[in-house]
Protein backbone atom coordinates (compact mmCIF):
# COMPACT_ATOMS: atom_id res chain seq x y z
CA UNK A 1 0.00 0.00 0.00
CA UNK A 2 1.09 3.60 -0.41
CA UNK A 3 0.11 7.03 0.82
CA UNK A 4 1.16 9.65 -1.74
CA UNK A 5 3.86 7.28 -3.02
CA UNK A 6 5.30 6.46 0.43
CA UNK A 7 5.02 2.67 0.10
CA UNK A 8 5.19 0.02 2.80
CA UNK A 9 4.54 -3.69 3.01
CA UNK A 10 1.70 -4.33 5.47
CA UNK A 11 1.52 -7.53 7.50
CA UNK A 12 -1.85 -8.45 9.03
CA UNK A 13 -1.15 -9.74 12.54
CA UNK A 14 -4.68 -9.34 13.89
CA UNK A 15 -5.30 -13.11 13.91
CA UNK A 16 -1.77 -14.55 13.74
CA UNK A 17 1.42 -13.86 15.72
CA UNK A 18 3.90 -11.31 14.42
CA UNK A 19 6.87 -12.79 12.50
CA UNK A 20 10.23 -13.24 14.20
CA UNK A 21 13.33 -11.07 13.62
CA UNK A 22 11.41 -8.01 12.44
CA UNK A 23 14.45 -5.78 11.74
CA UNK A 24 15.94 -8.51 9.54
CA UNK A 25 12.58 -9.11 7.85
CA UNK A 26 12.21 -5.39 7.13
CA UNK A 27 15.60 -5.25 5.43
CA UNK A 28 14.83 -8.38 3.42
CA UNK A 29 11.31 -7.52 2.29
CA UNK A 30 12.05 -3.85 1.57
CA UNK A 31 14.85 -4.59 -0.90
CA UNK A 32 13.50 -3.47 -4.27
CA UNK A 33 15.62 -5.97 -6.19
CA UNK A 34 15.78 -9.08 -4.01
CA UNK A 35 12.65 -8.58 -1.87
CA UNK A 36 9.12 -7.34 -2.45
CA UNK A 37 10.27 -3.71 -2.35
CA UNK A 38 9.16 -0.83 -0.17
CA UNK A 39 10.16 1.97 2.19
CA UNK A 40 9.76 -0.52 5.05
CA UNK A 41 7.23 -2.82 6.67
CA UNK A 42 4.26 -2.05 8.91
CA UNK A 43 2.56 -4.57 11.16
CA UNK A 44 -1.18 -4.28 11.90
CA UNK A 45 -1.99 -5.68 15.32
CA UNK A 46 -4.72 -5.66 17.97
CA UNK A 47 -4.30 -3.34 20.93
CA UNK A 48 -5.37 -3.26 24.58
CA UNK A 49 -5.22 0.56 24.53
CA UNK A 50 -6.89 1.41 21.20
CA UNK A 51 -8.88 -0.27 18.44
CA UNK A 52 -5.71 -1.31 16.57
CA UNK A 53 -1.94 -1.01 16.86
CA UNK A 54 0.79 -0.48 14.27
CA UNK A 55 4.53 -1.09 14.36
CA UNK A 56 6.74 0.37 11.65
CA UNK A 57 10.21 -0.69 10.57
CA UNK A 58 12.25 1.31 8.09
CA UNK A 59 14.06 -0.29 5.17
CA UNK A 60 17.27 -0.45 7.22
CA UNK A 61 15.52 -2.43 9.98
CA UNK A 62 15.24 0.40 12.50
CA UNK A 63 11.89 0.79 14.24
CA UNK A 64 10.24 4.22 14.04
CA UNK A 65 7.72 5.74 16.38
CA UNK A 66 5.21 6.95 13.83
CA UNK A 67 4.45 7.23 10.09
CA UNK A 68 1.74 9.57 8.86
CA UNK A 69 1.36 8.00 5.42
CA UNK A 70 1.61 4.54 6.94
CA UNK A 71 -1.14 5.07 9.49
CA UNK A 72 -3.54 6.25 6.77
CA UNK A 73 -2.94 2.98 4.95
CA UNK A 74 -3.48 1.03 8.17
CA UNK A 75 -6.79 2.84 8.47
CA UNK A 76 -7.77 1.97 4.91
CA UNK A 77 -6.79 -1.67 5.40
CA UNK A 78 -8.78 -2.28 8.57
CA UNK A 79 -11.80 -0.36 7.23
CA UNK A 80 -11.84 -2.06 3.82
CA UNK A 81 -11.33 -5.46 5.50
CA UNK A 82 -14.41 -4.96 7.67
CA UNK A 83 -12.41 -4.98 10.90
CA UNK A 84 -14.05 -1.74 12.12
CA UNK A 85 -17.60 -2.99 11.61
CA UNK A 86 -18.32 -0.06 9.32
CA UNK A 87 -17.13 2.57 11.80
CA UNK A 88 -15.34 5.39 10.02
CA UNK A 89 -13.76 6.84 13.19
CA UNK A 90 -11.44 4.69 15.32
CA UNK A 91 -8.12 4.74 17.14
CA UNK A 92 -4.68 3.30 16.36
CA UNK A 93 -1.90 2.85 18.92
CA UNK A 94 1.62 3.80 17.82
CA UNK A 95 4.92 4.30 19.59
CA UNK A 96 4.23 8.00 19.07
CA UNK A 97 0.90 7.82 20.93
CA UNK A 98 -2.70 6.93 20.10
CA UNK A 99 -4.01 8.55 16.93
CA UNK A 100 -7.65 9.06 15.89
CA UNK A 101 -8.49 8.30 12.26
CA UNK A 102 -11.49 9.46 10.22
CA UNK A 103 -12.11 7.47 7.03
CA UNK A 104 -13.58 9.14 3.93
CA UNK A 105 -14.97 6.39 1.64
CA UNK A 106 -15.07 6.79 -2.13
CA UNK A 107 -17.85 5.93 -4.56
CA UNK A 108 -17.01 2.21 -4.31
CA UNK A 109 -17.41 2.22 -0.54
CA UNK A 110 -13.72 1.71 0.15
CA UNK A 111 -11.53 4.19 2.00
CA UNK A 112 -10.20 6.82 -0.39
CA UNK A 113 -8.74 9.47 1.88
CA UNK A 114 -8.09 9.51 5.61
CA UNK A 115 -7.86 12.33 8.14
CA UNK A 116 -5.55 11.66 11.06
CA UNK A 117 -5.49 13.64 14.30
CA UNK A 118 -1.72 13.71 14.73
CA UNK A 119 -1.92 15.35 18.16
CA UNK A 120 0.12 18.31 19.34
CA UNK A 121 3.56 18.98 17.88
CA UNK A 122 6.48 18.95 20.29
CA UNK A 123 8.88 21.87 20.07
CA UNK A 124 10.87 21.55 23.30
CA UNK A 125 14.37 20.22 22.69
CA UNK A 126 14.09 17.50 25.32
CA UNK A 127 10.88 16.15 23.77
CA UNK A 128 12.07 16.06 20.14
CA UNK A 129 14.92 15.18 21.05
CA UNK A 130 17.58 17.61 19.85
CA UNK A 131 20.58 19.01 21.68
CA UNK A 132 19.76 22.62 22.65
CA UNK A 133 21.89 25.60 21.74
CA UNK A 134 22.68 27.75 24.76
CA UNK A 135 19.82 28.32 27.22
CA UNK A 136 17.05 28.14 24.60
CA UNK A 137 14.76 25.14 25.17
CA UNK A 138 13.42 25.28 21.60
CA UNK A 139 15.25 24.81 18.29
CA UNK A 140 13.71 27.34 15.90
CA UNK A 141 15.82 28.79 13.08
CA UNK A 142 19.01 27.49 14.68
CA UNK A 143 22.19 27.31 12.59
CA UNK A 144 23.92 23.91 12.54
CA UNK A 145 27.35 23.21 11.08
CA UNK A 146 27.49 21.11 7.90
CA UNK A 147 30.03 20.44 5.17
CA UNK A 148 28.18 23.10 3.14
CA UNK A 149 28.50 25.68 5.93
CA UNK A 150 25.89 26.69 8.53
CA UNK A 151 22.29 25.68 7.74
CA UNK A 152 19.26 27.02 9.60
CA UNK A 153 17.02 24.29 11.00
CA UNK A 154 13.74 24.23 12.90
CA UNK A 155 13.23 21.06 14.96
CA UNK A 156 9.78 19.60 15.59
CA UNK A 157 8.56 16.23 16.81
CA UNK A 158 5.36 14.69 15.49
CA UNK A 159 6.01 11.52 17.46
CA UNK A 160 9.38 11.26 15.71
CA UNK A 161 12.14 13.87 15.28
CA UNK A 162 12.20 16.21 12.28
CA UNK A 163 14.57 18.93 11.14
CA UNK A 164 13.01 21.38 8.69
CA UNK A 165 15.17 23.47 6.36
CA UNK A 166 13.57 26.26 4.31
CA UNK A 167 15.10 27.48 1.07
CA UNK A 168 14.19 29.98 -1.63
CA UNK A 169 15.91 27.90 -4.30
CA UNK A 170 15.13 24.66 -6.06
CA UNK A 171 14.82 21.45 -4.06
CA UNK A 172 17.56 19.62 -5.92
CA UNK A 173 18.68 16.00 -5.71
CA UNK A 174 22.04 17.23 -4.46
CA UNK A 175 20.38 19.09 -1.60
CA UNK A 176 18.29 16.14 -0.44
CA UNK A 177 20.63 13.21 -1.16
CA UNK A 178 23.88 14.80 0.00
CA UNK A 179 22.94 17.36 2.63
CA UNK A 180 19.94 15.38 3.83
CA UNK A 181 21.99 12.23 4.28
CA UNK A 182 24.61 14.20 6.24
CA UNK A 183 22.16 16.09 8.42
CA UNK A 184 20.21 12.97 9.44
CA UNK A 185 23.13 11.91 11.63
CA UNK A 186 24.45 15.24 12.93
CA UNK A 187 25.49 15.13 16.61
CA UNK A 188 22.56 17.38 17.56
CA UNK A 189 20.13 14.48 16.90
CA UNK A 190 20.47 11.79 19.63
CA UNK A 191 18.06 9.51 17.72
CA UNK A 192 18.87 10.75 14.20
CA UNK A 193 16.17 12.77 12.42
CA UNK A 194 14.04 13.00 9.33
CA UNK A 195 15.20 15.98 7.28
CA UNK A 196 12.66 18.07 5.36
CA UNK A 197 13.69 20.60 2.72
CA UNK A 198 10.89 23.03 1.92
CA UNK A 199 10.07 26.05 -0.19
CA UNK A 200 7.01 28.22 0.43
CA UNK A 201 5.31 28.84 -2.92
CA UNK A 202 2.16 30.62 -1.72
CA UNK A 203 0.27 31.67 1.42
CA UNK A 204 -1.11 28.12 1.75
CA UNK A 205 1.26 26.12 -0.43
CA UNK A 206 4.58 24.52 0.44
CA UNK A 207 6.77 22.37 -1.78
CA UNK A 208 8.70 19.72 0.19
CA UNK A 209 11.11 16.84 -0.23
CA UNK A 210 12.23 14.56 2.57
CA UNK A 211 15.22 12.46 3.57
CA UNK A 212 13.83 9.88 6.02
CA UNK A 213 16.08 8.38 8.65
CA UNK A 214 16.58 4.71 7.90
CA UNK A 215 15.05 4.86 4.42
CA UNK A 216 16.63 7.70 2.44
CA UNK A 217 14.48 9.88 0.20
CA UNK A 218 10.84 8.82 0.03
CA UNK A 219 8.11 10.21 -2.20
CA UNK A 220 6.22 11.53 0.82
CA UNK A 221 6.35 11.73 4.61
CA UNK A 222 3.17 12.45 6.55
CA UNK A 223 4.78 13.35 9.86
CA UNK A 224 7.35 15.38 7.91
CA UNK A 225 4.60 17.33 6.15
CA UNK A 226 3.01 18.07 9.54
CA UNK A 227 6.36 19.15 11.01
CA UNK A 228 7.02 21.39 8.00
CA UNK A 229 3.68 23.18 8.33
CA UNK A 230 4.31 23.71 12.05
CA UNK A 231 7.83 25.01 11.32
CA UNK A 232 6.50 27.33 8.63
CA UNK A 233 3.92 28.76 11.02
CA UNK A 234 6.43 29.10 13.87
CA UNK A 235 8.81 31.06 11.65
CA UNK A 236 6.11 33.28 10.16
CA UNK A 237 6.35 31.86 6.64
CA UNK A 238 2.71 30.71 6.48
CA UNK A 239 -0.41 30.54 8.59
CA UNK A 240 -1.66 27.39 10.31
CA UNK A 241 -3.03 25.69 7.17
CA UNK A 242 -1.28 24.67 3.97
CA UNK A 243 -1.19 22.15 1.17
CA UNK A 244 2.10 20.27 1.23
CA UNK A 245 3.19 19.30 -2.29
CA UNK A 246 5.47 16.25 -2.21
CA UNK A 247 6.93 14.15 -4.99
CA UNK A 248 4.18 11.54 -4.55
CA UNK A 249 1.17 13.80 -4.08
CA UNK A 250 -0.43 16.49 -1.93
CA UNK A 251 -1.32 16.40 1.77
CA UNK A 252 -3.63 18.89 3.45
CA UNK A 253 -2.31 19.95 6.87
CA UNK A 254 -3.97 22.15 9.49
CA UNK A 255 -2.54 23.13 12.88
CA UNK A 256 -5.73 23.87 14.78
CA UNK A 257 -5.81 26.90 17.06
CA UNK A 258 -8.61 25.43 19.16
CA UNK A 259 -6.61 22.58 20.70
CA UNK A 260 -3.16 22.76 19.09
CA UNK A 261 -3.64 19.47 17.28
CA UNK A 262 -2.30 18.90 13.78
CA UNK A 263 -4.79 17.39 11.33
CA UNK A 264 -3.49 15.59 8.25
CA UNK A 265 -5.68 14.53 5.32
CA UNK A 266 -4.37 12.52 2.40
CA UNK A 267 -4.88 9.49 0.15
CA UNK A 268 -4.30 5.82 0.85
CA UNK A 269 -4.12 3.18 -1.87
CA UNK A 270 -3.82 -0.61 -2.08
CA UNK A 271 -1.43 -1.93 -4.73
CA UNK A 272 -1.39 -5.70 -4.25
CA UNK A 273 -1.80 -8.48 -1.70
CA UNK A 274 -0.32 -11.92 -1.46
CA UNK A 275 2.07 -14.27 0.33
CA UNK A 276 5.74 -13.52 0.91
CA UNK A 277 8.15 -16.45 1.08
CA UNK A 278 10.97 -15.71 3.51
CA UNK A 279 14.49 -16.34 2.32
Amino acid sequence: MHGAGNDYLYIDCTATPAPDNLPELAREMSDRHFGAGGDGIILILLSDKADFRMRMFNADGSEAQMCGNGIRCVGKYVYDSGYTGGRTVFSVETLGGIKILDIHPGANGEAETVTVDMGEPRTLCAEIPVVPQGDDDTFINKAVATSRGPVEVTAVSMGNPHGVVFTDGELTDDLIHVLGREMETLPCWPERANMEFARVTGPEDIEMRVWERGSGETLACGTGACATLVAAALTGRTGRHARLHLLGGTLDIEWRESDGHVMMTGPAATVASGVYFRR
